[in-house]
């Protein structure tokens, strides 16, 4: 509700606008009257300054470090919960009793499987196409076989659609990541629970028996309830302006992971785990930290400090954990590289100029080390991130259906280009 106002005085005149308050965080100027009440728009670059949505979803204290899904720490529902009841809770709004935890995983399970004449797709990818290359394609084909669940306007549609999509995606997932190596495709088993059964389409093959290591299953499940939303960002803008056009679930789903795939979003762990790679042992490290608070080198250090979080991730506290399992699980003692974080963790949380400039450890930092640990390739992570995300994306996309006061986007501009010209014929030309 509005209860304050805030005056803006333009050429002389002065105007008002409604102050709206949320639940918690900062209250925002209603500026959709602006240009109708001035004749100008606000000047926004990356909309840093502007809510384009009201939302119940995702809460995101950056100077506290904290996250929220509907109102519960991610920290409780990573200790506590799992994947699919985070699904449910970020889908419904709250977190299920067991009937409805079990009558959602049976539904979820139901979908695992994809058409089958959808797999002859993977073979008109080149072998070695990137593996967010083959799952915006297929992904964005879903539409061509789910006739049944693409109006937007029924329902019961959408949740068939968003059922699907949170069911499929491991499977296409997985199915990727086998094209890649060159392995047979493997079927979901619907005896496993949602993280092994992922990890049993990746790794498992048909000439022997493969057991899915429940430490191993619970780490996946964790950086997927991790990954699961994350308030506003650029994919999940990306699929709300999709949506807001009337596009159907499955393209605007493909759209978010076709923005996932920039480096700038999804691809930080790969890129910190390369940066890790780049520095190669411990006794570099002070090398590369010195060229990290030079201005004048490009290097900077990948996976500290956050757009959103100015103080620790809490996400990074649950990966640290995570990362640390997982390592101990599987026998790693020596690795070289978490050797590396490890004590470039330390100089981030003691130097006086990570300090200053709010330079803690993100969740990048640790995921990357954990997913090759796990067996997958740099060229995944970004896919198992869009995995996480889908349910993320489409109770946002949900919301936005539903939201009676959703219009389409359509964000402005300042124009600083030539004014009105006429044409000249290409011979008087000079």
């Amino acid at each position: 509700m509005a209860d304050k106002n805030a005056k803006l005085t333009v050429g002389g005149g002065e105007h008002g606008f409604d102050v709206l308050d949320g639940t918690i965080g900062p209250s925002v100027v209603n500026i959709s009257s602006l240009y109708k009440d001035t004749g100008m728009f606000t000047y926004d670059p990356g909309f840093t300054s502007t809510a384009s949505c009201e939302s119940k979803i995702t809460y995101i204290d950056g100077d506290e470090g904290t996250l929220l899904y509907r109102g519960y720490p991610i920290e409780q529902l990573a200790d506590h919960g799992d994947f699919l009841e985070s699904c449910y809770l970020l889908l419904y709004g709250d977190l299920p009793t067991k009937p409805e935890k079990e009558d959602f995983v049976s539904r979820v399970t139901y979908h695992t499987m994809i058409h089958e004449q959808m797999s002859r797709f993977f073979s008109g990818f080149r072998r070695d196409a990137h593996p967010m290359a083959v799952m915006c394609g297929v992904v964005g084909a879903l539409s061509a076989f789910y006739h049944d669940s693409t109006d937007i306007s029924d329902p019961r549609q959408r949740m068939i659609a968003s059922l699907r999509m949170i069911a499929k995606m491991p499977t296409i997932a997985a199915m990727a990541y086998k094209y890649h190596v060159g392995q047979p495709f493997v079927y979901p088993r619907n005896d496993l629970n949602y993280a092994a059964n992922f990890l049993h389409m990746c790794f498992a093959v048909p000439c022997e028996e493969y057991k899915v290591n429940p430490v191993l299953a619970r780490a996946m499940d964790r950086i997927f309830i991790l990954h699961a939303d994350h308030e506003q960002n650029a994919s999940t803008s990306t699929v709300r302006l999709a949506g807001s056009s009337g596009a159907n679930p499955f393209a605007c789903i493909a759209a978010g992971i076709a923005c996932l795939w920039g480096p700038a979003h999804g691809g930080a762990n790969e890129a910190a785990l390369n940066m890790l790679s780049e520095i190669g042992s411990v006794d570099r490290i002070p090398e590369f930290v010195a060229r990290a608070k030079d201005k004048n080198d490009p290097f900077r250090l990948m996976g500290f400090g956050h757009r959103v979080y100015k103080n620790y991730d809490p996400r990074a506290k649950i990966m640290q954990k995570t990362c640390h399992e997982v390592l101990g699980e599987l026998g790693i003692k020596d690795d070289p590289l978490l050797d590396i974080a490890m004590e470039l963790e330390k100089i981030a949380l003691n130097d006086p100029y990570f300090i200053e400039k709010k330079l803690y450890p993100n969740i990048d930092f640790y995921s990357g080390i954990t997913l090759r640990a796990l067996g997958f390739p740099t060229n995944m992570f970004t896919v198992l991130f869009a995995l996480a995300r889908t349910v993320g994306w489409i109770a946002q996309w949900k919301e936005m259906v539903e939201d009676p006061s959703q219009r389409i986007g359509r964000p402005r501009q300042l124009y600083t280009g030539a004014p009105k010209r006429d044409y000249v014929p290409i011979e008087q030309r000079r």
